[in-house]
């Protein structure tokens, strides 16, 4: 008899603490789940994604939430992705994420009103690098050469499309690729292609691998008429230089003017409050930590991280930028 008293009574505490897990369990409500957007797997969005998940799944249980990263096919993709509500966060250029607010480029006369901005993170310069064969020694030089500006529904070729209008040059004038930045560092190295454009934070794994190669290589540079013509003209540019020290091998001998955006985190207004907020603490607390993440990412401080937002910050974000006194 004593024995079973025993029994019973471990079952029965076994089942009050078992009680117990399933009512906080439903106090704290089920977690959710989150995706982050970004980019080709060889540029910055996609380890910057990854740390921002990390940041967060590393306090999933105290959140409720669980964060994973995407790579996808950049900016525009991650727009309409948010809108569709197939992702929750995404890595978007500073002129993509104004142009689709205000439904303009891609966007035109259908404003993607939904589109919420979080924060910014590094710096963008919009890069031409070209095989040094191809004597390609400024903008004008690309015309009747093969260049890969990226696939549709990229930055860089969006990027790529505002230099030619600027320039004078027309798409005839190029035979135009557009494959992922991934493959163009080979086609550059094989003959397949003369030059590509790639829209980045230095350094940059694609452009390494291209300067590597046994075919010498050279940024191409933009000159100052057209980087101010492109500033006056669009106001999420501004001028930028290409560091040609972290590249080795590459026959520029001093760093390359050029013009660039910002890679900036944007939401939908449809994600909860608490999550962005939640996010966007997370990140701005741990500021170092992104910093050793890649070069590209050293810039960063709270100010800076803070610019080249275009569309309306999302209320989570807001709360936490008034309680820090980044905002009013």
């Amino acid at each position: 008899m004593k024995k079973t008293a025993i029994i019973v009574l471990v079952l029965a505490m076994a089942l009050v603490g078992c009680k117990e897990k399933t009512e906080q369990k439903a106090e704290s409500g089920a977690v959710r789940y989150l995706t982050i957007g970004t980019g080709g797997v060889t540029g910055v969005y996609y380890p910057t994604g990854g740390a921002i998940s990390k940041l967060v799944n590393e306090n999933s249980d105290k959140y409720n939430l669980r964060m994973t990263v995407e790579s996808t096919g950049g900016s525009v993709f991650n727009v309409n992705a948010l809108m569709n509500g197939d992702l929750q966060m995404g890595v978007v250029q500073s002129d993509l994420q104004y142009q689709a607010y205000k439904g303009l480029g891609e966007w035109t006369g259908n404003p993607q009103e939904k589109l919420r901005a979080m924060f910014a993170i590094h710096p963008e310069a919009v890069t031409i690098l070209s095989a040094a064969d191809k004597n390609i020694n400024s903008v004008a030089d690309l015309k009747g050469k093969v260049v890969n500006i990226g696939a549709p529904g990229t930055g860089q070729r969006v990027n790529a499309l505002d230099l030619f209008a600027a320039a004078g040059i027309d798409e005839k004038d190029v035979t135009i690729e557009g494959i992922k930045p991934a493959e163009a560092a080979g086609m550059l190295q094989d003959g397949r292609i003369d030059a590509y454009f790639y829209t980045v934070g230095h350094p940059n794994g694609s452009i390494k691998e291209a300067v590597a190669g046994a075919r010498k290589v050279a940024f191409v540079p933009v000159d100052a008429d057209l980087v101010a013509k492109l500033v006056a003209e669009q106001p999420y540019y501004a001028p930028a230089d290409i560091p040609v020290a972290q590249y080795p091998g590459v026959t520029n001998t001093a760093d390359v003017p050029t013009f660039g955006v910002k890679a900036t985190i944007c939401t939908s207004a449809a994600v909860p409050d608490d999550v962005i907020y939640t996010v966007t603490k997370e990140v701005f607390e741990n500021i170092e930590e992104l910093r050793k993440l890649h070069p590209a990412l050293a810039v960063l401080t709270r100010e800076n991280m803070m610019q080249g937002l275009s569309a309306p910050l999302h209320p989570g974000a807001v709360k936490y930028f008034k309680e820090v006194g980044l905002i009013k």
